[in-house]
């Protein structure tokens, strides 16, 4: 579904991605993996169309997209959850979720404002709230819930789980494995490898800006001593 050629990115005279390659190929989840610094953000928002990339190429079903504006990703059927979360603070958990909503690019409406509160009822409990009346994790399933409306075929998580309780997490991991189970493809960030390598069937690993291990997660699970190298864990 994605396919990601060569891929370099600057911020100003400093090269952040260099010549990254990756494929998150339909209803399938990948893991990108690395110590803080070393490109995965950069390399979500060059695909996203946030940064435009020095040259390279991102395709999407085969079609040249790169640089092409967030929004026009969008429409292709990617839900984006950004580090951060993103929600609108002035707009209620109900607003935040309808303004959102619409069909997949097949026509499809699995994920509706009903199955969205069936999978997080605390939502479901502040829907008059502002969403800068939320805690971090009940923004954090906002965020979720909202990308989820547009009915995607493939999710970017960027950092879901970061600074959340340990409660939330286990909630957010629940439904990160809902998600992939529906045949949503994914693409996760998170520092925790362990859950990450246990929730996706492929995955990466960055270093400096480039992909320095990769393959099939369980075969990644079984090699400590290379993670522990390239993640300092």
């Amino acid at each position: 579904m994605l396919s990601i050629r060569d891929l370099n990115t600057y911020y100003g005279d400093s090269h952040i991605l260099r010549g990254v390659d990756a494929d998150v190929p339909a209803a399938t989840s990948v893991g990108l993996l690395g110590r803080n610094g070393m490109g995965k953000t950069t390399l979500i928002r060059s695909v996203m169309g946030y940064v435009r990339p020095a040259s390279g190429q991102v395709q999407c079903d085969g079609r040249p997209v790169t640089g092409w504006a967030p929004e026009k990703m969008a429409r292709l059927g990617i839900g984006y959850v950004p580090e951060g979360r993103g929600i609108f603070p002035n707009l209620t958990v109900r607003e935040n979720l309808v303004m959102a909503a619409r069909p997949g690019t097949d026509g499809r409406r699995d994920w509706t404002f009903e199955r969205v509160m069936a999978t997080f009822p605390r939502l479901a409990e502040r829907l008059s709230h502002g969403g800068q009346q939320l805690s971090g994790g009940e923004q954090q399933m906002l965020s979720i819930g909202r990308a989820l409306m547009t009915n995607p075929r493939l999710m970017i998580l960027d950092e879901a789980t970061e600074g959340l309780a340990p409660l939330v997490v286990a909630e957010i991991w629940r439904v990160i494995a809902e998600i992939r189970g529906t045949g949503i493809a994914t693409l996760i960030v998170d520092r925790d490898w362990h859950k990450v390598l246990h929730h996706t069937d492929q995955a990466v690993v960055m270093e400096k800006g480039r992909i320095v291990l990769a393959g099939a997660s369980a075969e990644l699970l079984a090699q400590p001593q290379a993670l522990a190298e390239r993640l300092g864990v």
